[in-house]
């Protein structure tokens, strides 16, 4: 069985870390898997349990600053330990092929670990091949030096990209402005969605039992770390939308919401019974089968959950900054198809939010996403990838 090494670093959010899962929950049926993570441990999120698990000493951004999970040790430190351990863990592993998640494209500050190790790859190894793990959307408008170098990394040490979109929806060429420079493969793979629980779930079990006939709303931000105005805001239109319709809301702050801001939304959430808060499920998917509407960010996995569920949807495209157009360009397609209403932020007020919450409740009609895209990215994934290293005679070039 040929062994990959996959790599995985989610700086803010945890969305990097649900799709690379997801893929490796895939990968792990043709392959032995090594999962290298880079990022802080959140409570509940297991990894499947073929998966050999690496844990890197915890690095994260903090207002645009690296920050340690060990504080005994500096930031400092505990790079120069990652830049080793990488390397220690590709001897000890071998692998026949290293994916590291969305680098090239970014993760331009974790130089210090990748370059090593590719580098170290390059000149060590002559069968390893080397593929990146790419969204939809990149995001950012890359500037064209920083273009100049995604294209000099990708061509000096990848062999392939994986690009995980429908064709139909999004395709490489719209989201790189360089692709015709780009020499090594690429492959559109589909989305990449979440698997179903493998647990059974009552309704009831999710939901508020005392009150069933309660139009059922549920939000989420992914990891928590944008997104909170649009649960402050969500409170603010519960009480308006009481007088109306009855309904029951639950919120999922995400892990890595801020205690201060924790805290605050509960107090604003105190006499309201109708609201549930709580910070993280492992049966997200669940809960979105079963909602009447989801209100969310529209990053990626979430975006897919609406998909393959086919539930009402209203989304507030919230970047990290004011560059990251990433989940502004998914929504504006996904609005003109009649999948998502949206919200922008500039928008997001208590009153606006409840009459968008009747407006689609009220919807006749939802269009069926799920039968709308390929969304068959992770097993898709690994059926090239075997393919691919199966191959006796390297590819160098191929067009998009």
């Amino acid at each position: 069985m040929k062994k990959i090494m996959f790599y995985c670093q989610y700086l803010s959010g945890m969305g990097h870390l649900v799709r690379s899962t997801e893929i490796v929950r895939s990968l792990v049926k043709e392959f032995q898997v090594y999962f290298i993570n880079g990022g802080p441990t959140i409570q509940g999120f297991e990894m499947p349990s073929q998966v050999k698990l690496i844990r890197l000493p915890a690095l994260w951004l903090e207002d645009g600053k690296f920050t340690v999970g060990n504080h005994s040790l500096s930031v400092e430190q505990v790079k120069e330990i990652r830049k080793n351990q990488l390397i220690e863990v590709f001897d000890q592993i071998q692998p026949d092929c290293l994916i590291t998640e969305f680098f090239p494209f970014g993760r331009h500050k974790l130089f210090f670990e990748l370059i090593p190790l590719v580098e170290h790859i390059k000149s060590t190894s002559h069968t390893t091949k080397i593929a990146c793990s790419l969204r939809d959307v990149i995001g950012k408008e890359s500037e064209p030096g920083e273009e100049e170098t995604i294209c000099y990394l990708m061509n000096r040490y990848f062999d392939l990209l994986l690009f995980h979109s429908d064709p139909l929806f999004q395709n490489f060429t719209e989201t790189f402005s360089r692709h015709q420079d780009i020499k090594s493969e690429i492959t559109h793979t589909g989305f990449v969605t979440q698997s179903n629980s493998q647990n059974v779930f009552d309704m009831e079990d999710l939901w508020d039992k005392k009150n069933p006939s309660a139009v059922k709303i549920l939000v989420s931000i992914g990891g928590g770390r944008i997104g909170y105005e649009l649960l402050e805001t969500v409170v603010e239109a519960s009480e308006i939308l009481e007088k109306r319709i009855p309904h029951t809301i639950k919120i999922f702050t995400g892990p890595f919401l801020p205690e201060e801001k924790l805290m605050k939304l509960k107090e604003a959430a105190l006499n309201q019974a109708n609201i549930c808060l709580e910070t993280y499920t492992s049966q997200l998917l669940d809960y979105m089968k079963t909602a009447d509407i989801s209100i969310s960010l529209s990053g990626y996995n979430t975006t897919m959950n609406i998909l393959s569920t086919g539930v009402r949807a209203i989304v507030v495209p919230i970047g990290h900054d004011n560059q990251d157009k990433e989940q502004l360009v998914r929504t504006q397609k996904l609005e003109k198809l009649g999948i998502v209403d949206c919200i922008h932020p500039q928008d997001l007020v208590a009153s606006h939010l409840a009459d968008k919450i009747l407006s689609c409740l009220n919807k006749k009609s939802v269009v069926d996403s799920s039968q709308m895209f390929d969304l068959q990215g992770a097993q898709k994934t690994t059926t090239f990838l075997k393919k691919f290293l199966a191959r006796k005679v390297p590819v160098t070039t191929c067009a998009v």
